[in-house]
C-alpha cells in the first residue's frame, strides 16, 4: 500500500491536555479507568461523544489526530479529552518509513524458517522500532496463498499453505501487539481477501466459488485472528466476485461472524468506493485522508436510511476498543520520535531470520561449507557488493523492490563478510562484478569454488512476467558453470525460479531478500557456522505452464472481448477465475502428479535425519476429539543439526480434496547420532480445520466419515511414514 501521511499535533499529545491516568481514571475522562474492560471503556468514550466526534473514528486521519479539526477540507469537531495521538507505518516485512531502523529480511524468509517463535521475536523487535519512531500501528503482517509465483507481493507474504501462514502470522502479530507491553504497538492483518496479484488490482475481480473461498484464502486469516486477535484487518483493492472487498458482506459474515473478529477493518489506501454500501458491508474506517467516510456523506447516509446509527455506532465502537486494548490510550509516543531505533539485539533477529530462512536446495559432492585452508574463492555478481554495478547491488536485493535500493543503504554485503570470513579460513577471495558473463567466467576458472550471485527484483505495484533471473542472471551462472565444475549459486529472490542451469552447478542457495545483515547470515552458513535450518514455504515449479494459473482466464484474467490486455481508455474490470479452486500450491502439483524442481517443505542440512516408529492414536468421539501422531527423528550425520518435521494428512475421496495437506509440523536440534520421540496433535476443533472440508449442500464446515491417511516426513514429496485412522 501507499501509505498517506498522517496530520497530527505531535506525539503523545492529548485533546484537552489532560494527564494521561490509569487505574481509576477521572471524572472527565472516565473511559482512562483500566480497570473496566475495553469494551466497558470505548462505551463510556462514546456515550460521551457527538455524532461527529463519532465520526471521527471512521477515517484514519481524523481518529488519529484528536486536536486536529481539518482534514483535506473537511472538517469535524474537536475530540472528546484523552485520545491518544496515533501513527500508522507500513510494516509487513520491516518498519517503512522512519530512517534508522532494522531491515528484517522478506517475509518468505521468515515463512522458511518454519518457526514460530522467531516469528514472534521478529513482530517484538519490529514494534520495539516502531513505537521509538512514533508509530504505534503497524500495517502488518500480511497473509496470502501464493496462487501464482508471478505476484508482485509475493516476498511480503507467508507462503502457499494455509496453516503455516496463518500460525506465522499470529506469531508475529502476538509479538507485535504483546511483546513491549510499556511501548504498546497494534497490528493490522491484510489484505482481504484474495489480494493475489498487483496487475490491475484495483480493477479486477476475483472470482471464486464458496468452499474455495474459505478452505484457501479465508482460512489464514481466520487462523491468525483465532490465534493471536489483531487489532485491525485491512480489506483490500480488489473485487470479489464482483462486489469490492470493502464493501463485500464477506467482511461481516465470514471475518466478524464465522471467525469471530471484534477488531476493526480499516481500507487500504483508495480501496473505497461507496459510503454506505461499505459501512453496511462491514468498514469501518476509511484509510487516510476522509473521502467517503465525511461526515457529509455518512450523515447523508443516516438521513436516507442507507445506513443507521446503530451501525455507526458499531464502527465507531470497534476502532475506539481496538485502540485501548492495545494500550495505546494508556501510553503516549515519545514526545521526540527517535530517527535510530535499531539496536544489536534487533539486529541479531535480522540475521537470525536471515540464516534460519535460507534454503539450502543442493549440495552435490558436499562442496558446502567452503572448507580447506589456501583454497581460492571467487565470488561473482552485483548484489554481492556494496558498490553498485549498473545500479544493482547488495542493497538492490536487501528488501522488497520497489525499483529502488533506498531502503537499505548500507547492508552487510556478501563479498565483505566471506572475504573476511576467508581470511580467518587461511583463504583468498576474489570478486567480478559479473556484468561480463566472460570476464567473470575468467575469474571464476581460475579459482577453486565460484560463488555467483543470482537476483530477481520483486515487489508491491507489479507482477513479474517470468520466473528467469534479472540481468541475464541466468546466463551469468551458466558461463561461471561452464568454467568452474565447482559453481555454488545464491538466489536473492522474492519468488521460485527456473533455474535452467542446475544440473551444471553443484550447490544452491535460496537466500530471498535478506535484509541489512544478509553479509554476515551467508557466510555463517556458506562456512558452515550455522547449519542450514530452512525449509521452502512455497513449490518451485520446473515451469511458469506447470503452476495451477496456467491459462489466461486464471491469470491475468480476461476482459469481455476475451483479450488479456486492457483496452485503451478502459476503466473495465478485469475478470479473474479461479477455476484451479483448490488445488493451490503443493496440493496442484499432488493432485495432477506435477514433478516440481523443488516441493514444499524441501530443504537440506548439513547433516542428515531418518524418520522411525510412527504411532498414530486417535482419542474420537464421533467427529470431535484428537488424534496423536508419535514418531522418532533421528540425526545419522556428523554434526549437529535442526530437523522440521512436517505431518500430512490425506481426507476421504468422498470430500473432493485435492491431495493432502499440511496439518503439523515441530522443528528438533539433534547432536550427531541422537534420536528424540516427537509427538503432533490433530485437533479436530483447531482454528485451522484438519479434518474438516466445507459442505456445498449443508453450507457449514463438516468432518467426512471413513479412513484418513497420516504421512510423516521431510517435505510433501519425502514423507517416509505412513499411518492412517479412521472417523466413524
Amino acid at each position: 500500500m501507499a501509505l498517506g501521511t498522517v496530520l497530527a499535533t505531535g506525539p503523545g499529545a492529548s485533546a484537552a491536555g489532560l494527564p494521561r491516568t490509569t487505574g481509576g481514571g477521572n471524572s472527565a475522562c472516565p473511559w482512562m479507568d483500566t480497570r473496566k474492560t475495553p469494551d466497558q471503556r470505548a462505551k463510556l468514550l462514546l456515550a460521551r461523544s457527538t455524532l461527529g466526534q463519532k465520526l471521527r473514528w471512521l477515517d484514519e486521519q481524523s481518529a488519529n489526530s484528536p486536536t486536529q479539526t481539518t482534514f483535506s477540507g473537511v472538517t469535524y469537531p474537536v475530540q472528546v479529552a484523552c485520545t491518544p495521538t496515533v501513527v500508522y507505518a507500513d510494516g509487513p516485512d520491516y518498519v517503512r518509513g522512519p530512517a534508522g531502523v532494522t531491515v528484517f529480511p522478506a517475509q518468505l524468509a521468515l515463512a522458511a524458517a518454519w518457526n514460530d517463535d522467531l516469528a514472534y521475536d521478529k513482530g517484538k523487535a519490529q514494534a520495539d522500532e516502531a513505537f521509538r519512531a512514533g508509530k504505534n500501528v503497524l500495517l502488518a503482517p500480511g497473509v496470502s496463498s501464493s496462487r501464482t509465483p508471478l505476484a508482485g507481493r509475493t516476498p511480503e507474504y507467508l507462503g502457499e499453505d494455509s496453516l503455516l501462514s496463518g500460525n506465522l502470522a499470529a506469531a508475529q502479530t502476538n509479538g507485535i501487539q504483546e511483546g513491549n507491553p510499556k511501548q504498546p504497538v497494534m497490528a493490522v492483518l491484510k489484505h482481504y481477501i484474495a489480494n493475489e496479484q498487483e496487475l490491475d488490482r484495483q480493477t479486477s475481480s476475483s472470482n471464486i466459488d464458496g468452499r474455495t473461498l474459505r478452505e484457501v484464502y479465508d482460512l489464514p486469516f481466520a487462523i491468525a485472528v483465532a490465534k493471536s486477535d489483531p487489532g485491525g484487518v485491512m480489506c483490500s483493492f480488489n473485487q470479489v466476485n464482483g462486489v469490492w472487498a470493502c464493501e463485500n458482506q464477506i467482511q461481516n459474515n465470514l471475518l466478524k461472524t464465522e471467525a469471530g473478529f471484534d477488531g476493526y477493518i480499516v481500507s487500504d489506501f483508495g480501496s473505497v468506493h461507496s459510503t454506505g454500501p461499505s459501512l453496511v458491508g462491514g468498514l469501518d474506517q476509511e484509510l487516510n485522508r476522509p473521502r467517503f467516510y465525511t461526515p457529509a456523506n455518512i450523515e447523508a447516509a443516516l438521513d436516507t436510511g442507507v445506513v443507521s446509527m446503530a451501525q455507526i455506532d458499531a464502527a465507531a465502537l470497534r476502532v475506539v476498543r481496538a485502540y485501548i486494548a492495545a494500550g495505546l490510550f494508556d501510553h503516549p509516543l515519545p514526545a521526540t520520535p527517535s530517527t535510530s531505533t535499531s539496536t544489536p539485539a534487533n539486529k541479531a533477529i535480522a540475521r537470525t531470520v536471515a540464516e534460519r530462512g535460507s534454503v539450502l536446495l543442493k549440495n552435490s559432492g558436499s562442496i558446502l561449507p567452503l572448507a580447506g585452508r589456501g583454497k581460492k574463492i571467487a565470488v561473482i555478481g552485483q548484489t554481492a557488493s556494496n558498490t553498485p554495478t549498473g545500479g544493482v547491488s547488495a542493497g538492490t536485493v536487501c528488501a522488497e523492490g520497489r525499483g529502488t535500493s533506498a531502503a537499505c543503504p548500507n547492508p552487510v554485503a556478501p563479498l565483505d563478510a566471506i572475504t573476511g570470513r576467508a581470511a580467518t579460513a587461511g583463504q583468498t577471495v576474489s570478486y567480478d562484478s559479473g556484468a561480463n558473463p566472460a570476464a567473470a567466467a575468467s575469474v571464476a576458472r581460475g579459482a577453486d569454488v565460484a560463488v555467483v550471485f543470482g537476483y530477481a527484483k520483486q515487489g508491491e505495484f507489479a507482477d513479474r512476467t517470468t520466473l528467469a533471473l534479472d540481468g541475464n542472471g541466468d546466463d551469468l551462472i551458466a558461463a561461471v558453470a561452464a568454467a568452474n565444475p565447482n559453481t555454488v549459486v545464491v538466489l536473492e529472490t522474492g519468488t521460485a525460479t527456473t533455474m535452467p542451469w542446475l544440473a551444471s552447478v553443484k550447490g544452491v542457495v535460496q537466500a530471498w531478500y535478506p535484509g541489512d545483515q544478509q553479509g554476515t547470515a551467508l557466510a555463517r552458513l556458506l562456512y558452515g557456522d550455522t547449519d542450514f535450518t530452512g525449509r521452502l514455504p512455497m513449490t518451485f515449479p520446473k515451469s511458469l505452464a506447470d503452476t495451477p494459473t496456467n491459462t489466461p482466464a486464471q491469470y491475468p484474467g480476461t476482459f469481455a472481448d476475451g483479450s488479456t490486455t486492457r483496452p485503451a481508455g478502459s476503466t473495465e474490470i478485469r475478470q479473474v477465475s479461479y477455476s484451479e479452486g483448490l488445488k493451490v500450491g503443493y496440493k496442484w502439483y499432488d493432485s495432477q502428479s506435477i514433478e516440481p524442481l523443488f516441493p514444499f517443505g524441501y530443504g537440506l542440512s548439513y547433516t542428515s535425519f531418518v524418520y522411525q516408529n510412527l504411532r498414530v492414536t486417535p482419542h474420537l468421539k464421533g467427529k470431535r476429539g484428537t488424534v496423536s501422531v508419535t514418531f522418532d527423528v533421528r540425526n545419522t550425520g556428523a554434526r549437529t543439526g535442526t530437523a522440521t518435521p512436517q505431518l500430512y494428512l490425506t481426507l476421504p475421496s468422498v470430500t473432493g480434496e485435492p491431495g493432502k495437506r499440511l496439518v503439523g509440523y515441530d522443528q528438533v536440534t539433534l547432536r550427531p547420532g541422537q534420536s528424540t520421540r516427537v509427538q503432533l496433535t490433530i485437533d479436530a476443533t483447531s482454528p485451522d480445520r484438519p479434518l474438516s472440508f466445507w459442505n456445498t449442500a449443508g453450507h457449514t464446515w463438516d468432518i467426512a466419515t471413513g479412513g484418513y491417511q497420516v504421512q510423516v516426513g521431510a517435505s510433501s514429496r519425502d514423507l517416509p511414514l505412513t499411518g492412517s485412522f479412521t472417523v466413524s
